[in-house]
């Protein structure tokens, strides 16, 4: 049975961190892009960062370059989100997606993702 499980949310102050983890059970992350996804009031889900399949290639949100960093621990077939000095507009809850498709990059786009997780929430407030 194909499942993806977030974990790592929470209430943090601005300024704070935390770091995310989407475990995969039933599919080998290492073999398909893998994207984190946000949703909050008044969007639709925007792309917070992804990593291509079997690779290192990145991508982030604008918002989100320096303060954010994705990886994989193929062992633990487990991709992470490190996110530093958190704003208040980074509030919302945090999915993530397997894109079964792409091979050579990953997309920021929730519509080419094929498998979410349940979310995790993230609050940044004072």
């Amino acid at each position: 049975q194909l499942q993806l499980v977030e974990s790592g949310g929470g209430l943090v102050q601005p300024g704070g961190s935390l770091k995310l983890s989407c475990a995969a059970s039933g599919l080998a992350l290492d073999s398909y892009a893998i994207g984190w996804f946000r949703h909050a009031p008044g969007n639709d889900g925007e792309g917070v960062s992804c990593i291509r399949a079997s690779g290192t290639g990145t991508a982030y949100r604008n918002s989100m370059k320096g303060r954010a960093t994705i990886s994989r621990d193929s062992g633990k077939n487990t991709v992470y989100l490190q996110m530093n000095n958190l704003k208040p507009e980074d509030t919302g809850v945090y999915y993530c997606a397997v894109d079964f498709g792409t091979q050579t990059m990953c997309s920021l786009t929730p519509l080419g993702y094929h498998f979410w997780g349940q979310g995790t929430q993230v609050t940044v407030s004072a």
